[in-house]
Order: structure tokens, then sequence, then C-alpha cells
């Protein structure tokens, strides 16, 4: 199979770098509409294709500029999380999404766990795929955590921890997880919350601490095996 190549308009260049971004799908067709949306989303990028496992690993080394990777768990008749782990070493430092029909909340965890920088369910918007390029290009991991991903699975696979994670926290810090849960960076969650992005910090730390965890993800997947959930929208 070729891999097929997209330029639109000139390249941009981010911190003297051009953008290049891959879409790695086995269907032609929902491979092709996120290359269309990635262009949508980056007009001056260069939006790159492939439809295995091998065709992406091999443009994966000879573009050593590659700015993010957009990757099908379940790809041909590889093993989702095989693919993802041998990708992921691949790449070393260069971020890559998971993409996925699949809500299951061991899918999200377990590519978050294999070094992806987040998880895009196939049907989401393409304004929910351009606030996940953005998280992971500054080096923090977006989630799909509404209930309706998480309701039922959690309770019934993993044993809820002792005291819930809400009665641990302040009225405030409440706010900041839910928005945290949601996908939200620090300056987004700062202006939903009318205060300074260094004050989010802070809640964001304090969060951590009362959590025993230190890093975003880690908090999204305690949240996860304690069945506690952003407020509905």
């Amino acid at each position: 199979m070729e891999v097929q190549l997209q330029t639109r308009g000139k390249e941009r260049s981010v911190a003297g770098r051009a953008q290049t971004f891959l879409v790695v799908d086995d269907h032609p067709l929902v491979r092709h509409g996120f290359a269309l949306s990635v262009g949508e989303i980056h007009p001056d990028a260069q939006v790159l294709e492939a439809g295995s496992l091998d065709e992406a690993m091999a443009i994966a080394d000879r573009t050593p500029d590659l700015t993010l990777v957009l990757f099908d768990l379940n790809l041909g008749d590889r093993s989702g999380r095989d693919g993802v782990r041998r990708m992921v070493e691949v790449l070393g430092n260069r971020p890559l999404l998971v993409i996925s029909g699949s809500d299951e909340v061991a899918d999200i965890v377990d590519s978050v766990r294999l070094g992806a920088r987040g998880y895009i369910l196939k049907t989401s918007s393409t304004a929910v795929l351009e606030h996940a390029i953005s998280l992971a290009l500054t080096g923090e991991t977006f989630l799909p955590l509404p209930r309706a991903v998480l309701s039922g699975n959690v309770a019934a696979e993993v044993a809820r921890p002792s005291g819930q994670i809400l009665d641990r926290l302040t009225d405030r810090q409440r706010d900041v997880f839910q928005l945290l849960l949601a996908g939200h960076s620090n300056k987004e969650i700062a202006r939903e919350l009318g205060v300074l992005e260094g004050t989010v910090k802070v809640h964001v730390r304090a969060i951590m601490q009362k959590l025993g965890v230190r890093n975003r993800t880690q908090v999204a997947v305690v949240a996860a095996r304690s069945g506690c959930f952003p407020e509905d929208a």
C-alpha cells in the first residue's frame, strides 16, 4: 500500500521546525477524514497517511521532525496495545494520540500507560481533535472522561478505594478537578473559573498531593478507578 501524502500550503515553522503530522489507520476513508481534519486545524502543515504499522514506523524513522501521530488502536490484525507500544518506542519524545471507536475504560487507561499523549474517540468533533492536539503539543494529556464513557464499567472492574476523592478536596479544588478531568488545560480552567493561571497550578499541585499522584494522567486514572466523574455539562 502506498503512503499517501497531503501538503496544504507552505509548511509552518514552529521553533524553527516544520509541522508534519501522521495519521495511521487501515480504513482509507477514516484515515483520510482525520487527515482532512488535521489539515483544517493546521492548514500550513504537512499531513502524511499510513495504512499499517510497518508503514507508520518507516515514516517515523525517516521523518525525525515529525510533530505528532494519530494512531488507530485497532490497526488491522495487530494487537492494539502492541501497536501503540511499538509506535511509541519508535517515536521517542514525539507525541502520539490514539484514535479509536472504543470507549472502554481499559483501552483508554492502557493506551496512556503505554505512552500515548491522549485518546480520541472516532465519534469526536473536530473541536475535540483540535483540543487534544493542542494539549499533546504542550506536553499534556487529553483523556475522554465524561460520565458516558465511565459509567458502570469502572465499578464492575475495579474495587473502589476507601474514601471518596471529592471528600479530600476543597470546594475550589473540586471545581478544578472536574475541569481537569474534562481535559481542560490550566489556561482554560483559569478562564472558566475567573482566576489566574498560577492559582490553577497551585490547586492542581494540591490535588495531586492529596491523591498521591505525580501528573495529570495519574489523576485521571485514579478518578477512573474510584468511579469519580466530572459533572455533566
